[in-house]
Formats: structure tokens, sequence, C-alpha cells
């Protein structure tokens, strides 16, 4: 099957729909793909689309060139003398930065689909928040990863913050973002920031195979999968979470998906989802 190109508005996103699967590629390589405004807002579009495009059973994020993303582009800031605010009142900035987070990384994390950030080189700052939203992680062996934030005098954004908690916990995130340390592919493995790392040749034909078993797998028990490991995350009480496991367990025993896989357990071979 052929790749789809689809239009973004902006060369700084390509996008492209194959199989189920559709990635976006950030696409500054020249910038380490560093965001841009235009960047963030067809990023934005993008998952939005996807999040309602029966289509798209998975979303794969990935950055041009040999970077992940840089997060913001710093060199851009220091031209125009401020980091944040621009032409607007620090109170429309603020509006704006939190909307742009929200169908950002926000979707990211939210949206009902697996989603895999592939990690060619650095992902930095906003850029390492981005790839912490995803569901999922695959790091070329010579990426990195660094929070960055400290280094330029930021406190942090995107949810990094809450997603690197979340991940390593309390003391490893402040540390990580106290001092700003290069963390290696190997050591994000372990420390739980990354799924997988594999040698950089490798990492297109790694990405393609855990995206497309992510696409033709259960659309329906994902869906609730990632509701309920996101409720769990957020401190649900347990009984709620109970609760919700034992709705969405006899729900998804009702669909075809489930019937499916069952006839295949008996007859020992691979199910065939449809995702209904």
């Amino acid at each position: 099957m052929t790749a789809t190109a689809l239009n973004t508005g902006t060369p700084e996103l390509l996008a492209s729909l194959e199989a189920g699967v559709l990635t976006l590629t950030l696409n500054r390589p020249e910038a380490r793909n560093a965001m841009t405004r235009a960047m963030n807002q067809a990023l934005a579009e993008q998952l939005a689309r996807a999040e309602l495009d029966p289509e798209v059973k998975c979303v794969v994020l990935t950055g041009a060139g040999k970077g992940f993303c840089a997060g913001g582009d710093v060199k851009g800031m220091a031209a125009s003398g401020d980091g944040t605010v621009g032409p607007r009142t620090i109170d429309e900035a603020i509006h704006v930065q939190r909307v742009n987070q929200r169908e950002t990384a926000g979707r990211l994390f939210k949206m009902p689909k697996p989603t895999l950030a592939v990690l060619p080189g650095a992902a930095a700052g906003a850029g390492l928040a981005l790839a912490l939203a995803c569901d999922l992680r695959l790091m070329s062996s010579t990426a990195i990863m660094t929070t960055a934030f400290a280094r330029v005098g930021f406190s942090g954004d995107y949810g990094g913050s809450y997603f690197m908690t979340q991940l390593v916990g309390a003391a490893k995130a402040r540390e990580l973002y106290f001092l700003s340390e290069r963390v290696s592919a190997d050591e994000a493995v372990r420390l739980g920031l990354a799924n997988w790392s594999c040698a950089p040749e490798e990492l297109g034909a790694r990405a393609l195979q855990i995206a497309q078993r992510l696409a033709s797998g259960p659309t329906v028990a994902y869906r609730y999968m990632k509701e309920n490991l996101n409720r769990a995350l957020a401190g649900g009480e347990l009984h709620d979470c109970l609760d919700l496991e034992a709705t969405h367990h006899i729900h998804c025993g009702q669909t075809e998906d489930h019937r499916e896989a069952a006839q295949a357990f008996v007859e020992k071979r691979e199910p065939v989802f449809k995702g209904r």
C-alpha cells in the first residue's frame, strides 16, 4: 500500500497516511525541528483530525533529519529579545500557550488511539515533552533527551513536568529539570523514559513494525485501555478505576474484534481485527 501525503498547510510539518498509520514529521531539520507557530498550529490541526478520523488507527510523531525536536526556537527568541509574549499582552500569551499545549501534547496524551514518538536524534525542552506525551517512545541509540529549560532560563512547558514525574518519579524528575543533563538512549530506556532503542539504521524499520502492529490491533480495546490507564495515572480512586474497567471490559466483550480473537485463539491463528 502506498502512503498518501496530506496537506498540512506548511512545509514545517509533513503528514502521510498508510495502512492506518498517520505519520507526522516535524520538518525544520536545519534547526533540529525547533517549534514555530506554523508548525504548532499544523500539528494541532492534524491531531484533531486524526482523533476523529476512523482511517487513522495509530499516530507516529517524528522529526526530519538528525533530530526529533529541539523545543522552542531559542535563536528566534534571542533575536526578538522576548521568549514568550511577542506583540501580545501577558494574559493573551498565557491563554494562547495553554491552548497550544492542550491541542498538541494534551491531545497526544488523551486521544483514544495509540501514539508513538520516534526519535532519530535529540528531544529537548518542549520537544521532549511532546515525546513524553506519546504512549510509547522508540529512540535511535545515538539520540538523547534533555529538559534543557534551566539552560535557557525557562521553567518548562507542554506537560513535560507532569509526564516526566509520572514516568520516573518526583526526585529524578527534579534532578533532570534542575540540572538539565543529557540522557542517553540506553539510560532513557533504563529510567522508563523510552520503551526501546535501536541502531540508527534500524530505526525506520523498527518504527514501522511497531506502528503497523498498533494499527492492526483491536481499536476499541485500545481506546478503553488508554482511558483506563490515564484514569489510573491521574490518581483515580480504586473503586472508580475498577468500575471503569468493568464497564469497558464488558463492552469490549460485545465487539466483533473480541469474537474474532476468541475464534482465532481456538483455531491457533493470528486474529484479524476490524476495529468494531
